[in-house]
C-alpha cells in the first residue's frame, strides 16, 4: 500500500510539474486572492495576510508563476512559502516558495507580510497581474480584493472634530457682500449702475487687441446663444477694449457703467486679465436661456503681485489627455495664472515625441509586462499587464503645437522638463533600446551616440523612488548629444507653433548617493589637481554644461532646488549650498524643500539672498497631490504633509517661516526654525513667482486630476495674483489673527458661493473635490458643519449611504448608534462619508 501511495504522489507531483510548463489564461481564472491588512502602521510598518484560493476544478501548481504589484516595502516573513522581492521602482515579485505546495480543487492557502505604513488608500497594493515563468513578457490581470481590516473609524473621527473646529471660524456671509472678481482685485470699488448683456450689445477693440477680442466674442456667443455686433464707435451698450499707455505689462482697468463696459490695457495680456475679471463678475449662475444678464457696476484697477504664477502637472507617472491639459489650461487662464509647467519625462516614461529620437515615446511611452524589453518599460503605480492604462500614452508632435497654441492664446507660457541626470530611466532605457537597434545593425558609431549610460559602470545605488538604473552618465560625451537633439527638436516645435519659449526646465532633483563612482567614463575625467576631484564635482560640471548649451540657443537654465546647489565640506560633513557662479548665470530654480525639522526650512531664502531666482513651490503648501487630511479614505501621499485649501492660501511667500504648521494646522515649535535665515531686501527681488504641483502617482484619471487640484488651486490663484493681505503685515499676534480670520471668511465664501459654481460648468465642468462634514459629540448629541457655507449635509441613522433623500441637517443630531454624515454641492455631488459613534 505505502508503494502505491508513493506511486501516486510521485506521477502527481511530475502532472503538476509539467503543467506548471503549460499555465495558461484559463488557469490563472481559477485563483483568487484576497490581501487582508490587519495593521496599517505600527512602529512604521504594516501588517497583511494574503489569502489564496484555488476556486477551479483541478489543481493549481505549486511552481512555475509569478504574482507581480505595485507596492512600498514589502517582503515575505515566511520565505518558506512565499518570498516577494522588489523587480525595480515600485514593482514587486511574490513568488511561491519551496513549501507553498499546490493548491488543490477548492483549496486555499494563507501568508503573512509586512510592509511600509499604510495611513491612507494611496497606500495599499495595486495593480496585480500574474505571469507564467515560461513567458515573462505576458502578464494577465488579477482581480486581487485588499481589504483594509484594520479600524479607521477613530482616526476618521479625529480627523472630522478637527474639520468641525476649523468650520466653527468661518463666517457666513451673504453673497452680494462679496467681492464680484477673483483673485481679488488690487483696488475694488462697486457703483450703483447696472450693465444689461443681451444680444444686442457690440463689441469694439483697439486691432492689437485682435485675439482677445475673439476670446471675448467666442465668450459672449457662450453665454448669450448670439454673436455680438463688432463696432468702431458703438453708439449704444458696448464692451470696449481700449488700449491706453502707461500700464504694466499685465496690469488692467475694468469700468462696468450702465452703457459700456470697458476694459483697459496696454498689452494684450492686459486687455486677456481684464476680460477675465468681466467672466468672474458675471454671476455664475448665468446661462444662454436667459433673456439678459444683469452685470453690476465696478471700478477695478488691478495687477498681479508675481509675474510668475504657475501650475506644474506631472504627466509621466500617469499619463494625462490633451483634452484634459486644455481644459485644465482653461482653467488657469480664468484666475490668471500664466506658466504651465510642463513635466513629460520621469523614470517611468517619456510622453513628449521627439521626431530625431522615435524610441522616446515608442519605448519610453509605455508600461507593461516585466522584464523590461526593448518596446516597453516596467509597469509602475498600478499601471498593470498591458499598455492600456494610464501607464502608457504621449503626446504627438502635432499635440503638443496644439498644446502650445492654445496656452499661447491664454497668455500662458509652456516651460517643458526634461528631468535629468536623475529620474531619466525612460529616456535611458528608450536610447539602450535605440544602441541595441543599431549594433544589429552594424551602425556601432551612430548606436552610441546618444547612449545615456556608461555600459560599464559598476556604481549601485538606489533612487528615493526605489529604481537602481535611473540616472543618466553625465561623463558621457553621447549625453551631451542627447540633450542639445532633444532640446532642438523642442525648440522646433515652438516655433511651428509660434509660442515664446525662454527657459527649459532640467530637473536635477534627488539624484542618489553612489551613482558614476564606479564608471571608467567618469573616472577619466577626474584628476586629483584638477577641479573635477571626485563625483561630487560632476554636479557643477553637468549643470554648468548644459546652461551653456541652453545660452549659445538663447535659452536660459530652470530646475529643481538641487541644481542651483554645490556640495561642500564644512568639518569634514557634506553640505549643499548656494551655486553662486550659476547665480551670476541667471538660472532659476524650483525650491520645493520646506519641510519642518529637516534643516532646509530656509533653503527658499538663501537661495534668493544669494542672488538665485526662486520659484517658491514649498511642498507643505502647494504639493496638491498630498492628501486633504488624515483620513483613511482621503488618497494621496502624506511624506510632506497634508494640503488643503487654506495651506496655499495663508502661505506668506516672503515670510513663510513666520506661520509654517506642522499635520494638525498648530504652529510649529519655534524651536525648529531658530537661527533659520531671513530674507532679505535682495532676496525679495529674486522671488520670482509662486508655484503649485501635482505629481500623478496617484492620479490615474482626469475625475482624480481635479478633486486634488480642486479648490487647493484657489488659494494658490488668490497667494500669486493678490496683493500682499494685511494679516500677513500685522505683527501683534492677536491683530494678524482676527484680520486672517475675516480674510479666510472672506475667501471661502467667495470660493463656495461664487466660484466652484461657475466650474459646475465651465469648460464642461470640474469634478471638485467636496469636503467632509466636520464633526463632534457634544453632551450626547452629533453636531455637523461644512467647510463651505451653503453645501449641505445629508445624514442617516440606519447604517446606509447618505443620499440627497436622507434628512438634512439643521441642528444636533440626538439619535444613538452609527451615524453617517456626507456633504453636497449645489449640483447633488457628494463628499466621502463621515461615521461617527453615538453611544
Amino acid at each position: 500500500m505505502k508503494k502505491i501511495v508513493s506511486g501516486f504522489l510521485f506521477l502527481l507531483q511530475f502532472h503538476l510539474a509539467s503543467y506548471a510548463q503549460q499555465l495558461q489564461s484559463a488557469d490563472f481564472k481559477s485563483l483568487q486572492v484576497t490581501w487582508e491588512v490587519s495593521d496599517n502602521n505600527t512602529q512604521g510598518k504594516s501588517q497583511s495576510t494574503i489569502v489564496f484560493s484555488n476556486t477551479g476544478n483541478t489543481p493549481f501548481p505549486a511552481t512555475g508563476w509569478t504574482i507581480f504589484f505595485n507596492a512600498s516595502g514589502f517582503k515575505a516573513l515566511d520565505t518558506t512559502q512565499a518570498i516577494i522581492k522588489l523587480v525595480n521602482g515600485d514593482l514587486f515579485a511574490l513568488t511561491p516558495g519551496p513549501k507553498f505546495g499546490a493548491l488543490l480543487a477548492g483549496g486555499s492557502k494563507k501568508i503573512e507580510v509586512t510592509g511600509g505604513a499604510i495611513r491612507n488608500v494611496s497606500g495599499l497594493p495595486i495593480g496585480f497581474y500574474i505571469s507564467a515563468d515560461h513567458a515573462p513578457n505576458k502578464g494577465y490581470p488579477l482581480n486581487v480584493v485588499v481589504k483594509p481590516l484594520f479600524n479607521t473609524g477613530k482616526n476618521d473621527l479625529l480627523v472630522a472634530n478637527r474639520i468641525y473646529k476649523q468650520n466653527q471660524q468661518i463666517a457666513n456671509i451673504p453673497v452680494e457682500k462679496l467681492v464680484k472678481i477673483f483673485p481679488t482685485p488690487v483696488n475694488y470699488t462697486e457703483t450703483a449702475d447696472k450693465f444689461i448683456l443681451d444680444p444686442t450689445v457690440a463689441i469694439s477693440a483697439d486691432a492689437s487687441f485682435k485675439n482677445e477680442t475673439e476670446a471675448l466674442t467666442r465668450y459672449i456667443i457662450q453665454l448669450t446663444g448670439k454673436k455680438s455686433t463688432s463696432q468702431t464707435k458703438p453708439k449704444g451698450k458696448a464692451i470696449v477694449l481700449s488700449k491706453i499707455a502707461g500700464l504694466a505689462p499685465e496690469e488692467y482697468k475694468l469700468a462696468v457703467t450702465k452703457n459700456r463696459i470697458t476694459i483697459s490695457a496696454s498689452t494684450p495680456t492686459g486687455a486677456f486679465y481684464g476680460i477675465q475679471s468681466l467672466i468672474s463678475l458675471i454671476p455664475s449662475s448665468a446661462k444662454n436661456t436667459d433673456k439678459t444678464i444683469t452685470v453690476p457696476g465696478v471700478e477695478v484697477s488691478d495687477s498681479p503681485r508675481f509675474g510668475y504664477r504657475a501650475l506644474q502637472i506631472d504627466v509621466a507617472r500617469n499619463f494625462h489627455s490633451k483634452a484634459e491639459l486644455l481644459k485644465i489650461l482653461d482653467l488657469m487662464a480664468l484666475y490668471k495664472l500664466n506658466v504651465f509647467h510642463f513635466h513629460f519625462s520621469e523614470d517611468e516614461a517619456w510622453r513628449l515625441e521627439i521626431p530625431s529620437l522615435p524610441e522616446l515615446t515608442k519605448v519610453g511611452s509605455k508600461r507593461a509586462a516585466t522584464p523590461d524589453s526593448k518596446d516597453h518599460l516596467y509597469p509602475s503605480f498600478g499601471s498593470g499587464a498591458d499598455t492600456t492604462s494610464s501607464g502608457s500614452g504621449y503626446y504627438t508632435k502635432a499635440d503638443f503645437i496644439e498644446i502650445l497654441k492654445y496656452a499661447d492664446q491664454r497668455h500662458i507660457r509652456v516651460i517643458p522638463e526634461i528631468e535629468s541626470p536623475g529620474h531619466a530611466r525612460a529616456a535611458i532605457k528608450a536610447m539602450d533600446a535605440r544602441y541595441e537597434r543599431l549594433m544589429k545593425l552594424g551602425q556601432a558609431e551612430e548606436a552610441q551616440k546618444y547612449l545615456l549610460r556608461d555600459p560599464n559602470d559598476k556604481s549601485q545605488y538606489r533612487s528615493v523612488q526605489g529604481w537602481d538604473d535611473n540616472v543618466i552618465n553625465i561623463a558621457l560625451p553621447s549625453t551631451y548629444n542627447f540633450m542639445e537633439t532633444v532640446v532642438d527638436d523642442i525648440r522646433k516645435m515652438y516655433q511651428e507653433a509660434n509660442a515664446p519659449l525662454e527657459m527649459i526646465h532640467f530637473g536635477g532633483d534627488e539624484v542618489p548617493a553612489g551613482v558614476w563612482e564606479k564608471s571608467p567614463a567618469v573616472n577619466a575625467l577626474l584628476r586629483p589637481e584638477g577641479e573635477l576631484k571626485t563625483p561630487n564635482d560632476l554636479w557643477n560640471y553637468y549643470f554648468t554644461k548644459v546652461n551653456t548649451m541652453l545660452n549659445k540657443r538663447n535659452l536660459s537654465m530652470y530646475g529643481w532646488e538641487e541644481s542651483g546647489l554645490v556640495k561642500t565640506f564644512v568639518n569634514g560633513k557634506a553640505v549643499w549650498e548656494p551655486n553662486t557662479e550659476l547665480a551670476k548665470k541667471k538660472i532659476q530654480v524650483d525650491v520645493w524643500n520646506n519641510l519642518p525639522g529637516s534643516g532646509a526650512e530656509d533653503l527658499a531664502y538663501r537661495m534668493a539672498n544669494k542672488g538665485i531666482k526662486v520659484v517658491l513651490t514649498a511642498v507643505t503648501n502647494f504639493y496638491f497631490d498630498l492628501a486633504y487630511n488624515q483620513s483613511f479614505d482621503e488618497p494621496g501621499y502624506f511624506w510632506g504633509g497634508y494640503v488643503d485649501i487654506d495651506k496655499p492660501f495663508y502661505f506668506i511667500p516672503f515670510d513663510y517661516l513666520k506661520n509654517l504648521k506642522d499635520n494638525d494646522g498648530n504652529p510649529i515649535n519655534p524651536a525648529i526654525i531658530k537661527g533659520r535665515e531671513q530674507l532679505t531686501e535682495f532676496g525679495k527681488s529674486n522671488i520670482v513667482g509662486l508655484q503649485g504641483a501635482i505629481w500623478s502617482e496617484n492620479i490615474r484619471t482626469p475625475e482624480r486630476l481635479e478633486y486634488m487640484l480642486l479648490p487647493k488651486m484657489f488659494g494658490l490663484a488668490e497667494r500669486a495674483w493678490s496683493k500682499e493681505p494685511e494679516w500677513a503685515k500685522e505683527n501683534d499676534a492677536a491683530k494678524s489673527e482676527t484680520l486672517y480670520q475675516t480674510a479666510w471668511s472672506e475667501f471661502i465664501n467667495v470660493v463656495a458661493k461664487r466660484e466652484l459654481p461657475r466650474l459646475d460648468q465651465y469648460a464642461g465642468g470640474f469634478q471638485y473635490r467636496v469636503p467632509t462634514p466636520g464633526a463632534v459629540i457634544n453632551q450626547g448629541q452629533v453636531e455637523a458643519n461644512v467647510q463651505f457655507p451653503g453645501f449641505s449635509i445629508h445624514y442617516t441613522t440606519d447604517g446606509s449611504e447618505p443620499t440627497l433623500n436622507s434628512p438634512v441637517y439643521s441642528g444636533p443630531i440626538k439619535e444613538k448608534g452609527t451615524i453617517k454624515l456626507k456633504s453636497f454641492n449645489l449640483t447633488g455631488r457628494g463628499s466621502h462619508t463621515v461615521l461617527v459613534t453615538n453611544q
